[in-house]
């Protein structure tokens, strides 16, 4: 029986999940082959020849990275599979954010070499943050190094998950030949001479095999019947436990959280992906068993939440925006409710209502025209002017607002300068529009040298931000060297008063205003508190005051930074009858601020990043000097398959050009990810 893509029936039937793991980890390879078998593409595109379906950015294909999160879809059985491949690379962790933001379930691939890196363990903790049940995909059985036992150690170690394996390798390296399913106690063989890798061939075991599956089997077993009591029973009363029944256990774990499915293959030469489409229908969870999203009443700030059905009243989320031809597209989760083509929707973020043109089902870069989308569905909308990540969508009559995606700040910024004055209008234009699709890019104008800075998230981050310019939009411009954005805090507690007293216009301005600065928890941000009454003063003195200090916070005393990680106490105002104006206490609350800073051992605080190195066991010492001589500091190391892995900390401003001096130092065999971790002073 076929159901209605709106009917409440159907959301049963649908997965939304995610692909999320470590740069070429080969999330989008696995997903290749994903749409390969459920008949969505008729030929397997490749990665590194820049035709893989979901990496449709020129930038993308050039590069062979995923750089922004695609979605497609697909059957798979009677389920509907909504898909969406997110970035490996660190400069574009707002993609996996957001997308992790609207999804009920995620596939994490790791490489079977180099186990959980560090971008695997970042996106981990973010779905984590969600509470995202999740399974994992063990890649690249058959490179040389290949570690099955290591990977599962480092998902209890480093990810702090409990694995509950699935299958287990016939031979890894070169000598893996296929894949022994534990439940079902079979071995299953590719042929490497099936083409596109849909010949698989089942059989039964072979004694040593059987031995070795039932040892492993019994390990499940006994780590399903901990939290099962039913299971237990029969597991201590040594019934044989059909594989339907383990399957029901692991699913109840996974959806809990307290479990993640492990399977295995090579995503490249097709062993492995069925199984894995397989177990996101068996044990990922539709938008009926997740729990309902809450939200606030926008006008009461009373908490709401609708039921997961086409019926109940509308929310939607929109998680990612683009443009398209100089038109928006707002890409949405909906999780109650429905929308038709044509009508209206209210923004709660916005305040406005907006006439939905053109809804979408997606297919990476192509888009194909739905009538009406409806609750658990992720969409695409037309005719949203001004709609921005983290929006709202209901009903005005029945509002809600729903928790905002985090922001992230820049960590690197640099100048761009248009090649001629009318170049310039057309630059800003453009950069407007990359900045409503990218909420981790930022645009300002400098005050005293009138440049246009542009800052992101790191070198890669910007550098296709410029690609984009000049491809996409045929913007002429010159770009300055990467400079790395700073922060400002103190060491020190001050006190500082001024007192400003100015005619201005013939109109006498009065104001005096004490304060005082103390340094807290260096990544917090700068906080502004009243030690006096503020009901004694008239409301808009006191609001002068404050916003004269927050904006102060903008830009600091040493190079003009923002601060951050201090608390500014307003101790005393002084009063002068008929003089006293909200101009003269802002303009004295802005100066006592500057006095403060300054007598309260300013300090310039820089990005300080994370490093992870892997490097054989002999070239360990030339890795420490370099990162000496980068002002780097090593934390730690551990063994890692054949090699270290060296983690440390570094200065963001000493590791430019580190990727081309590591490579040398190393003969080419040393590699690294780096990722922001706080804005301090490196000791």
């Amino acid at each position: 029986m076929s159901l209605s893509k709106n009917s409440d029936a159907y959301l049963g039937r649908i997965r939304n999940v995610g692909t999320i793991a470590h740069i070429d980890a080969g999330k989008t390879t696995w997903t290749e082959r994903a749409l390969y078998q459920a008949h969505r593409i008729h030929r397997i595109g490749e990665v590194h020849e820049g035709t893989a379906t979901m990496d449709y950015m020129p930038e993308e294909q050039e590069r062979g990275i995923t750089i922004t999160s695609a979605c497609t879809s697909y059957a798979w059985g009677d389920k509907q599979i909504n898909i969406i491949d997110t970035p490996g690379h660190v400069d574009f962790t707002i993609e996996v954010e957001r997308s992790l933001r609207v999804l009920d379930g995620a596939v994490g691939v790791f490489c079977a070499v180099n186990g959980v890196e560090p971008q695997s363990e970042t996106v981990w903790r973010q779905s984590e943050h969600y509470h995202i049940p999740k399974l994992a995909f063990v890649n690249k059985m058959d490179r040389a190094g290949a570690d099955f036992k290591a990977v599962l150690r480092e998902f209890r170690e480093r990810l702090g998950a409990r694995p509950l394996p699935l299958q287990i390798p016939e031979g890894e390296g070169s000598e893996f030949s296929g894949i022994v399913d534990l439940l079902h106690l079979r071995f299953l063989r590719y042929d490497p001479a099936g083409g596109e890798g849909e010949r698989v061939e089942e059989t039964s075991l072979g004694q040593e095999q059987l031995d070795r599956a039932h040892r492993w089997r019994e390990w499940l077993i006994e780590a399903l019947a901990e939290e099962d009591e039913d299971l237990l029973e029969r597991y201590l009363a040594e019934e044989e436990i059909p594989a339907e029944e383990l399957s029901r256990s692991i699913r109840e774990r996974t959806l809990r959280l307290e479990g993640v499915p492990v399977l295995l293959g090579s995503a490249l030469k097709n062993i492995g992906v069925r199984p894995v489409m397989d177990a996101i229908c068996d044990y990922l969870p539709s938008p009926l068993e997740v729990p309902r999203i809450q939200g606030t009443d926008p006008h009461s700030g009373e908490q709401v939440s609708f039921p997961v059905s086409t019926g109940a009243p509308l929310s939607a989320l929109v998680f990612k925006v683009s443009l398209e031809g100089g038109r928006l597209l707002a890409l949405m989760r909906i999780y109650s409710g429905r929308i038709r083509a044509g009508e209206m929707v209210y923004n709660a973020g916005k305040e406005v209502n907006q006439r939905v043109s053109r809804l979408f089902a997606l297919h990476a870069g192509r888009k194909e025209r739905r009538d009406e989308v409806g609750a658990g569905e992720i969409a695409a909308a037309a005719g949203l002017k001004g709609a921005g990540t983290g929006d709202t969508l209901c009903s005005e009559e029945q509002p809600i607002l729903l928790e905002r995606i985090e922001q992230y700040r820049p960590v690197m910024s640099l100048a761009v300068e248009p090649r001629n004055a009318p170049e310039e209008e057309r630059l800003l234009q453009v950069l407007d529009k990359l900045v409503l699709e990218d909420p981790t890019l930022f645009v300002q104008r400098e005050e005293e040298t009138k440049q246009i800075i542009l800052s992101g998230m790191g070198e890669l981050h910007l550098e296709v931000v410029l690609e984009r310019l000049r491809r996409e939009h045929n913007v002429d411009f010159r770009a300055g060297r990467p400079q790395v954005v700073c922060r400002e805090t103190v060491l020190e507690r001050a006190v500082a008063e001024e007192t400003f007293s100015r005619e201005l216009g013939g109109i006498p301005h009065y104001g005096y205003v004490a304060l005082q600065v103390e340094p807290v928890e260096r990544d917090a941000e700068g906080e502004v508190l009243f030690s006096l009454d503020r009901e004694n003063w008239p409301e808009n003195w006191v609001e002068e005051v404050e916003q004269a200090l927050r904006d102060g916070l903008q830009s600091g005393v040493v190079q003009g930074a923002p601060v951050q990680g201090v608390v500014i106490r307003v101790l005393d105002m002084g009063r002068v009858n008929e003089a006293s104006s909200g101009a003269g206490y802002h303009m004295a609350a802005a100066g006592a601020l500057k006095k403060a800073l300054q007598n309260a051992s300013p300090v310039l605080m820089e990005p300080i990043m994370d490093l992870e190195i892997f490097v054989s066991q002999d070239l360990v010492g030339e890795v420490v000097s370099l990162l000496g001589a980068k002002g780097g500091r090593v934390e730690s190391m551990q063994e890692s398959g054949e090699g270290k892995l060296i983690h440390s900390l570094a200065p963001l401003s000493q590791l430019f050009g580190f990727s081309t001096e590591l490579r040398s130092a190393t003969q080419g065999r040393g590699t690294f990810t780096m990722r922001f971790q706080r804005f301090d002073v490196l000791e």
